[in-house]
C-alpha cells in the first residue's frame, strides 16, 4: 500500500475516495485476474467438468458448450461482485468520519 501517497493526498485536500482511487483499482484488477485466466484456459487447455459430463451424457456439444459459458460467466460475475465488494469495504474500513487514515483498523 501507498501510505505516503495516501496521506499526501488526503493533506492537499482530496477525499478519502480520491486519495485510494489507484490502490483500489490495483485491488480489484488483482482479484480478478485467476477467474480471468480460468475463463482464458477453459476449452483450449482443458474441459470443464460440468461440460465433458454433459457431453460423455449424450447431449450436444454446442449445448453443452452453451451451458459451460453460463456457468463460467456466473462465475465470474460472482467474483467481480465479491471483490469489489471486499474491496469497497476494506477500503472504507481504513477512513474515518474525519477521513483520516487510520492503519491501526487493519490489525483488529
Amino acid at each position: 500500500m501507498h501510505r505516503t501517497l495516501i496521506e499526501g493526498r488526503l493533506v492537499l485536500g482530496h477525499t478519502w475516495k480520491q486519495a485510494i482511487e489507484k490502490a483500489r483499482g490495483d485491488s480489484i484488477r488483482s482479484g480478478l485476474i485467476p477467474i480471468i485466466n480460468s475463463m482464458m484456459a477453459a476449452g483450449l487447455v482443458s474441459l470443464p467438468g460440468m461440460m465433458t459430463g454433459q457431453i460423455l451424457g449424450g447431449n450436444p456439444p454446442m449445448e453443452a458448450v452453451k451451458y459451460q459459458i453460463l456457468i463460467m460467466f456466473l462465475i465470474a460475475g460472482g467474483t467481480g461482485l465479491g471483490t469489489v465488494a471486499s474491496v469497497w469495504l476494506g477500503s472504507r474500513r481504513l477512513f474515518d468520519d474525519r477521513q483520516r487514515l487510520r492503519l491501526d483498523r487493519l490489525a483488529g
